[in-house]
């Protein structure tokens, strides 16, 4: 890292033809399947498209009167197709080949080499990722629990051999980086009411209506050159059943005849198959215009890393981990993973984390990548579900922070501040750490386990004395709480877990916890408690090198193993190659314990990087003056820059709440527009402020991280430290090591 000294200098750094390919196909595993898509002119065809995309739309979900326009001009002519077809198959096929405009590549009639004699009836690939279409003559479908039913006929085995073949195609293409949350199977009925059921993966719908404007909404997945990389590996897996002359039909043209020779398709003679839908341009251009106007789901979205694409979608019979250093794109997976399950399970999904700011970013996120089952997905802090756990199950925890404040600082004048525990350390602060973290978030009811302890994550070594002072003081603390009539965070965990041992839930079958390293023992206890040991139930992710929180917790204490059930991921997707050494220089040989057990020494070796950008700054300012001065002049000259940044990809950091009120201060009164961390609208284009603990599982173009403590960045730490000083100050390393690793392409420390 640069290291500027700004006594000296004040000033900034001077850096800074057509047609898709197309194909149909009417045969499964035991044969001709009634009610395929009949299309014999494109049979077994693949017609070089013209590729054009129309994907680039404008930032914010904003869409450009360019891409508008093209998006008018295809909705009247899929509705024109859609209300001139003849026959049902031909009506879909014709109108999804109206999307190629659009960066839309449709194969039809696809051998299915995995099964004798199968074949898929259609495969749409695009920006909205790949989907995969079976088209059956079926009316009136219900499904019941597990099973469906057309009428009075079970239709369920079906069902499950279109969920292989998208389960299939999942696991082939994750080889390439594709998440399955990309890969899409619908089967299409030929009901005109809107029928929409989830099984084994598969969307069930209920006409080609309603299929036409699911696949118009798919979010924006993947670019052109992906588009054509994905496409390549499935002409490859799914060759055609035929090789010769081609040709190709007018989407337009008269199908009678050609829906007619196969045997049960859908045709105008057939009773009761009369095409009674119409799709109007205007129904058609909505939905394509949610679906090209959709922002990204995350900063990077796409082709993945392969490990991260088979992670998504990996089982596990029990408990499973999931960890890997900064940038490796662990949230990401997280998102994916929910959406897996929720689709491929039905059930409901829990994704939670310790940072109460981080779920409302992560459920708008979620509802870009996966709308289709966003209902299924809940986000929550660990507190806010805890309390809404106990409310719904009659029970109103009354919490009070500052009350809660009070009660300890009582106890403290009490027991603490004239006794040993004074005199070991004058800073209260560390002995309610120790309560708060060590005994209440391991839930000790007796002083004997907390006499025989090991202490997880603690430095400073308390004999049975200075335990047994500590104890009195835990005491005095809840004695405090009764006498306030309230409760602490700890005790609504406490309550949630006891309430979930008494009574269990059902509710969700799937839990995902963000951020795992910092949550307390209790709380990975409470959320074990949801889905138990079953399989693909509790996933925990993180990374115990960004650990913020005393008195860490081991697995084996939780009462959960994850062994043999863990994906380490190992590729930085963030951060430039710059920003990741300052980073590593900071905690450059810090030693910090993990939750599976193991003692492990921040790595001296960074992983290769492909991305370089500016290297960052250390500036030192002889005065808070200078300091604001100095920021502001900085975050004024990203926004004058050309490289188009916004005042949203920008973040101000801090290791305390006083100072991030300060900078808001300073850039208020500069006309610099913020928003605070905790009350992020992704619509608002201002200037992200907050403490770097509310900025964990986020990330940023531009970082600045200000009135950093210059002591944390002298290496190695005085040696006349304490431990307890030295822990306090290996911790606000760590966070500074977070802080500085949000930060994908700049970074600016200043000193003060």
């Amino acid at each position: 890292m640069e290291r500027l000294d700004a006594s000296r200098e004040n000033g900034l750094p001077p850096e800074r033809a057509d047609c898709g390919g197309r194909q149909v196909a009417s045969c499964w595993g035991h044969g001709c399947k009634p009610g395929g898509l009949p299309h014999p002119h494109t049979r077994g065809s693949t017609v070089a498209a013209g590729y054009r995309s129309a994907v680039e739309t404008a930032r914010g979900g904003t869409v450009s009167p360019d891409e508008r326009a093209r998006c008018t001009g295809v909705a009247a002519q899929i509705s024109r197709a859609f209300d001139a077809a003849v026959s049902r198959p031909a009506r879909l096929i014709a109108a999804l080949l109206e999307l190629e405009p659009l960066g839309w590549t449709l194969l039809t009639q696809r051998r299915w080499p995995e099964r004798a004699a199968g074949s898929v009836d259609a495969i749409l690939v695009g920006p909205g990722g790949v989907v995969v279409i079976d088209v059956v003559p079926w009316r009136g479908v219900t499904r019941h629990a597990e099973t469906v039913w057309e009428g009075e006929t079970e239709v369920t085995e079906h069902v499950a051999t279109t969920g292989d073949l998208v389960y299939s195609l999942q696991e082939q293409l994750a080889e390439i980086g594709l998440p399955a949350t990309s890969v899409h199977g619908l089967l299409v009925g030929s009901d005109t009411r809107d029928v929409d059921h989830l099984l084994f993966g598969v969307r069930i719908l209920g006409g080609d209506a309603l299929a036409l404007r699911t696949i118009a909404r798919l979010p924006r997945a993947l670019r052109a050159d992906e588009v054509a990389r994905v496409r390549t590996e499935l002409e490859a897996r799914f060759p055609p059943p035929t090789t010769g002359p081609i040709a190709v039909v007018s989407p337009q043209a008269d199908t009678r005849d050609v829906s007619s020779s196969a045997p049960g398709a859908d045709s105008p003679s057939s009773p009761g198959q009369q095409l009674e839908q119409r799709l109007p341009p205007n129904q058609v251009l909505e939905d394509l215009l949610v679906g090209v106007s959709s922002p990204p789901a995350a900063p990077r979205v796409g082709l993945l890393e392969p490990p991260q694409a088979r992670a998504i979608r990996r089982s596990f019979a029990g408990p499973s981990r999931i960890r890997g250093a900064t940038g490796t794109g662990k949230t990401l997976v997280t998102l994916h993973r929910a959406a897996y399950l929720a689709r491929t399970t039905g059930q409901r999904v829990l994704v939670t984390t310790y940072v109460k700011t981080l779920p409302q970013v992560l459920a708008a996120q979620f509802r870009a990548l996966a709308p289709d089952v966003a209902e299924r997905v809940e986000f929550h802090s660990v507190h806010s579900f805890a309390y809404r756990l106990l409310v719904e199950r009659g029970q109103r925890p009354r919490l009070d922070g500052k009350l809660a404040r009070d009660a300890f600082h009582e106890a403290w004048a009490e027991v603490g501040a004239s006794g040993a525990l004074a005199r070991a350390d004058a800073n209260p602060v560390y002995w309610r750490d120790e309560i708060v973290y060590v005994i209440k978030g391991r839930g000790l009811r007796a002083w004997e386990q907390y006499a025989a302890l090991a202490r997880t994550g603690r430095r400073r070594a308390l004999g049975v004395d200075l335990r047994r002072e500590v104890w009195q003081l835990a005491l005095a603390y809840e004695a405090a709480l009764q006498r306030h009539g309230i409760a602490d965070f700890e005790d609504l965990v406490l309550d949630a877990e006891q309430s979930l041992r008494t009574t269990p839930s059902a509710a969700f079958g799937a839990v995902l916890i963000d951020e795992a390293q910092d949550l307390s023992c209790a709380m990975v206890r409470m959320l074990h408690a949801l889905v138990g040991d079953r399989p693909d139930g509790l996933h925990l992710v993180g990374d115990g090198q960004q650990t913020l929180y005393p008195g860490g917790y081991t697995l084996a204490e939780a009462g959960v193993s994850t062994a043999g059930r863990g994906v380490v991921l190992t590729s930085n997707h963030r951060n430039s190659s710059e920003i990741l050494a300052a980073a590593h220089e900071l905690i450059d040989g810090d030693e910090y314990l993990d939750i599976d057990g193991a003692l492990t020494t921040s790595p001296l070796e960074l992983p290769e990087l492909a991305r370089r950008g500016p290297a960052p700054v250390l500036r030192v300012f002889p005065s808070r003056a200078d300091h604001d001065v100095s920021f502001i002049g900085h975050i004024r000259g990203l926004l004058g820059s050309e490289t188009g940044l916004r005042a949203s990809d920008i973040a101000v950091l801090s290791l305390t709440r006083w100072s991030s009120r300060e900078a808001v201060v300073a850039l208020e009164a500069a006309g610099i527009r913020t928003q605070d961390l905790q009350e992020t609208d992704a619509r608002t284009d201002a200037v992200h402020v907050g403490t770097i603990k509310r900025a964990k599982g986020l990330e940023f173009a531009e970082v600045v991280v200000v009135q950093a403590p210059g002591e944390l960045l002298d290496q190695p730490a005085d040696s006349d430290s304490d431990d307890g000083t030295a822990e306090t100050r290996e911790f606000q390393r760590r966070e500074l090591y977070v802080a500085m690793t949000r930060a994908r392409h700049g970074l600016w420390v200043g000193v003060a």
